[in-house]
C-alpha cells in the first residue's frame, strides 16, 4: 500500500496514512482517462448552434438573370452559398454530442486519475479541514501553508464555511467525495483532501 504524510492546516506533518491500492495504486489506463475527459466535455456541450442553409434563407426565389447572353456566370438564386447573404454550406444544426461509458470504465478512469496524483506526489491529505467562520483570507493562508496554488479540495461533507471560503478563489474548487470526476482531478494539478474524505472514497469505490 502507498503511504502518504498527513498534514495539519499549518502544513506540518502530524502522521502518515496508508492508501488502498485498489483505488490509489492501480495501473494507470491513459486511454480510459482520455475517454472519460472527452465524454465529460462532450456531455457538457449544449449543441444548440444553428445556421441556415440556402433553402432556409429568406428570398432568392427568382433567378437573378437569364441563363445565357449576359456575360455573367450562370446563377440560380441570390441565396446560394457564394452570394453575400446566402445560405451556409453544410450549416451546423442542433445535435446531441453526448456519448456513454460503462460504469466499470468510468470507475477505472477515476482510479487511474487518483493513482496518477499519488504517484506524482500531488495528493495531499489533511487531518482535518475546518474553519470557524467564512473567511477567504484564511483559506488562502491554508493553501500557502500547503504550498499549493491550483487545487481540487475534496470534502467528506459540505462544510459551508470551507466551501464558501474557497468559492472566490479562481484556482480552487471544492467537491464532495460523491461528485469527484476525472476532468477536475486532471485540471487542478493537486488534490487536497482529508482523512475522512479518503475513508469515504475507499468505502465507495473499493
Amino acid at each position: 500500500m502507498a503511504t502518504v504524510s498527513v498534514l495539519n492546516m499549518e502544513g506540518n506533518e502530524v502522521g502518515t496514512m496508508e492508501l488502498n491500492d485498489a483505488i490509489f495504486g492501480v495501473e494507470v489506463n491513459e486511454h480510459l482517462v482520455h475517454r472519460a475527459v472527452v465524454q465529460q466535455l462532450a456531455n457538457n456541450r449544449q449543441g444548440t448552434q444553428s445556421a441556415k442553409t440556402r433553402s432556409e434563407v429568406r428570398g432568392g426565389g427568382r433567378k437573378p438573370w437569364r441563363q445565357k447572353g449576359t456575360g455573367h456566370a450562370r446563377q440560380g438564386s441570390i441565396r446560394a452559398p457564394q452570394w453575400k447573404g446566402g445560405g451556409v454550406v453544410f450549416a451546423p444544426k442542433p445535435r446531441d454530442y453526448s456519448f456513454k461509458m460503462n460504469k466499470k470504465e468510468k470507475r477505472a478512469a477515476l482510479k487511474s486519475a487518483l493513482t496518477s496524483r499519488v504517484q506524482e506526489e500531488k495528493f495531499i491529505v489533511l487531518d482535518e479541514l475546518a474553519l470557524d467562520e467564512i473567511k477567504t483570507k484564511k483559506f488562502v493562508q491554508i493553501m500557502k501553508n500547503l504550498n499549493v496554488e491550483k487545487a481540487l479540495v475534496v470534502l467528506a461533507d459540505g462544510d459551508i464555511n470551507v466551501v464558501k471560503s474557497a468559492a472566490n478563489i479562481p484556482a480552487v474548487k471544492t467537491a464532495l467525495t460523491n461528485s469527484i470526476n476525472v476532468y477536475d482531478i486532471l485540471k487542478y494539478n493537486t488534490v487536497v483532501t482529508t482523512k475522512a474524505a479518503v475513508a469515504v472514497i475507499e468505502e465507495v469505490y473499493a
